[in-house]
């Protein structure tokens, strides 16, 4: 497998996105050819610095950035130059078979969206994010791709959602939950009402309706929402994550006793940490896509793009973008449900 590997427009610079490229060559044998993309001069240099001389590595020049200020419809259309797009196109010309970026989501969405183009019947590109549970792992879709929905694009959130579960978590039937303020009928809007009712018409396994609750607490394999309520419960996660390891840091140090208590305790709290890490999942997939475009975050360190760099190459050689091509024609979409 071949990746196209946009190392610009990160928080810790490009340097530390390199590291990563590192470990994950060094973990991953089998991989092919590796494009890192941006100004050339400067990442021969750098890679030349931290002893990244892989001959599977290739540099591919792009003299632009698109930082997380641009406009993304505007920065499209005017940075053609820009390490996002140049990775694109390498994706779209068969040189590379993935690209991972860090840089701007919502110029990653149109950029790939207009080069790469929509699976056949996709409305929409969504972001497919993979979260913790008591006992695995759930996928939240959409995770902040399409700031509104419609019925109809939820439920094709929905179809992705339940494939991606299915390939990559290994869940045989997953329980798809359109995300609400609780699990009863007649909580929701008319958005989710009449989103649930849709998903109802086809062979997914329908839970209905899902809350909070659910979502960590293994109630549910694939939580369905629009871009601007998954976002939030994303950004709220992660905040949340920082806050507790915090907490637990300030506590644990506070006297000798509990030092000596956390010490004996070591082993537990490192595997407790390891199964909430969010870097452990790679980055968030866009699904719908003619390829395909991880989303690793801005703040990414190089532990998440080997992850990430691991979960693309499964990504690629499950083909799951066929398996989503297959569900969206077998749960061909009913007529829309009128609101109530």
């Amino acid at each position: 497998m071949r990746l196209a590997v946009d190392v610009m427009g990160g928080d810790h610079g490009p340097e530390e996105l390199l590291q990563g490229v590192k470990l994950a060559l060094a973990a991953e044998p089998g991989l092919g050819e590796l494009y890192l993309v941006g100004p050339q001069a400067e990442l021969e240099s750098l890679c030349a610095r931290i002893g990244l001389l892989d001959p599977r590595v290739r540099v591919h020049p792009a003299t632009e950035v698109l930082s997380m200020g641009d406009d993304p419809g505007l920065a499209v259309r005017r940075k053609k130059d820009s390490s996002i797009l140049r990775a694109i196109e390498l994706v779209r010309e068969g040189t590379a078979d993935a690209i991972i970026s860090s840089g701007n989501t919502g110029a990653l969405l149109a950029g790939a969206t207009i080069r790469l183009g929509r699976l056949k019947g996709v409305r929409r590109p969504a972001l497919a994010c993979i979260l913790p549970t008591l006992k695995g792992a759930w996928v939240l879709v959409d995770g902040g791709a399409n700031p509104e929905g419609t019925p109809e694009l939820l439920l094709q959130f929905a179809i992705m959602g339940s494939a991606y579960s299915k390939a990559m978590l290994g869940v045989a039937n997953p329980r798809v939950g359109v995300l609400s303020n609780g699990s009863e009928d007649g909580k929701g809007n008319d958005l989710t009402r009449a989103t649930v009712a849709l998903i109802r018409k086809t062979d997914l396994n329908c839970q209905g309706y899902c809350e909070g609750y659910d979502l960590f607490l293994d109630g549910i394999d694939v939580a369905v929402c629009d871009g601007f309520v998954g976002n939030i419960v994303l950004k709220s996660v992660e905040s949340l994550g920082k806050a507790v390891r915090a907490m637990l840091k300030e506590e644990l140090t506070a006297t000798w006793t509990r030092m000596l208590g956390a010490k004996l305790a070591e082993g537990g709290l490192r595997r407790i940490a390891a199964r909430m890490n969010p870097e452990v999942y790679g980055g968030a997939l866009l699904l719908g896509l003619n390829g395909c475009a991880v989303k690793i975050h801005g703040s990414a360190k190089r532990d998440t793009l080997r992850h990430a760099i691991s979960q693309t190459r499964r990504f690629v050689e499950l083909q799951l973008n066929d398996a989503i091509v297959r569900d969206l024609a077998r749960c061909a979409e009913p007529e829309p449900v009128a609101a109530s």
